[in-house]
């Protein structure tokens, strides 16, 4: 009997997977990351018992299924590889997505590697994705069975290594048919609302959060139009903005402004009319390769340029061997340096990058 450990967030999806899983004949072992603690918590440097009422739920659903159940403490590295990268590229003016990296180093990393040194064959994650093997030999995300909860976007970043070793049950169901099935089976998440905002902000104050770790809200500077290069006013710090915010800057003008480019040197952050935010390219680099071990320069891919966005068709172009240049048959709104670019065919992904 094959051996899984599915990652248990206390929530209804990962608790479903659990169910699932042991119902198609594994040995199903529940285990949960502690990441991150409450800013009551920092408080105490030695309570690290994070996610305290996530844990509790998910001992409950584990005790509902008769599996055994542990705990995971990835504090340190999750501080490390998410936490204090996530501040760092803010100050330097861009909008990273922390969800990408801790699924690459922490959920796919450090969770993955622990696993396998107690003798499992697989972990299991509740997100809604399909692993598939390629006619090429590859692995990648499919498209889950409904796009409105679809999370490949997330995962592009993981390795060959990783897909391998993981399973993902969630994605050949929708949402409403997984409470169904936790309701059927009785658990006690199964109207539990879904967790939207980044895990380690509670109050999902992005700027707050950074000043509280550094004592800096970035560089500040003046807020300049992007058609005029006139001076409209001014700016306390940088991280207070982002790609495409409208709010915020205390200047009327008679029509809706919206941030164009953020320069965190100079401090200087252009805004403009809504049309001025659209772009037909972009530069990407961090290039990551899942379907594919190489773009293909005269394919056209379906680029996603942010989660909630819908996909765009586009080319790439190789500028270098970990930079490319993709170009869109339609203008897009918003490109954001930080954010992840996601390149797919057909439904499933070839790879990604980071936008530069």
């Amino acid at each position: 009997m094959k051996k899984v450990v599915v990652g248990m967030s206390g929530g209804v999806d990962s608790s479903v997977c659990a169910y699932l899983l042991k119902e198609q004949g594994y040995e199903v072992i529940g285990a949960t990351m502690q990441l991150w603690r409450s800013k009551e918590q920092e408080k105490n440097s030695e309570d690290i018992s994070c996610g305290v009422d996530d844990i509790l739920e998910a001992q409950k659903v584990a005790k509902c299924l008769d599996i055994p159940h542990y705990v995971m403490n990835f504090y340190d590295s999750f501080q490390d590889k998410v936490v204090n990268r996530f501040v760092k590229e803010y100050l330097r003016g861009m909008t990273p997505n922390p969800c990408v990296i801790c699924n690459r180093h922490i959920k796919w990393g450090e969770f993955l590697k622990t696993c396998q040194e107690l003798g499992a064959d697989y972990i299991a994650t509740g997100h809604y994705a399909r692993i598939m093997k390629l006619e090429n030999g590859r692995y990648s995300v499919k498209n889950s069975k409904t796009a409105e909860k679809d999370q490949t976007y997330v995962l592009y970043s993981l390795t060959q290594e990783q897909l391998a070793h993981t399973l993902m049950p969630i994605g050949d169901y929708d949402k409403t048919e997984i409470r169904k099935i936790a309701e059927k089976i009785g658990l006690p998440v199964a109207h539990k609302k879904d967790s939207q905002d980044i895990c380690f902000i509670d109050d999902g104050d992005y700027a707050g959060f950074i000043e509280s770790k550094t004592g800096s809200l970035g560089k500040p500077g003046n807020f300049v139009s992007v058609s005029a290069n006139k001076v409209l006013g001014h700016h306390t710090g940088t991280v207070k903005y982002t790609i495409g915010q409208r709010k915020g800057f205390g200047i009327a003008v008679g029509y809706p402004l919206y941030v164009c480019s953020i320069n965190a040197e100079s401090g200087e952050i252009k805004l403009g009319k809504q049309d001025e935010l659209f772009s037909s390219f972009l530069i990407a680099d961090n290039l990551q390769y899942m379907g594919e071990s190489r773009f293909d320069e005269n394919k056209v891919y379906k680029a996603k340029i942010r989660y909630s966005q819908d996909s765009k068709p586009c080319k790439v172009t190789y500028i270098n061997e970990n930079q490319i240049r993709v170009d869109f048959e339609n203008k897009v709104r918003a490109i954001t340096p930080g954010q992840a670019l996601v390149l797919y065919l057909d439904d499933w992904v070839a790879g990604g990058g980071t936008i530069i």
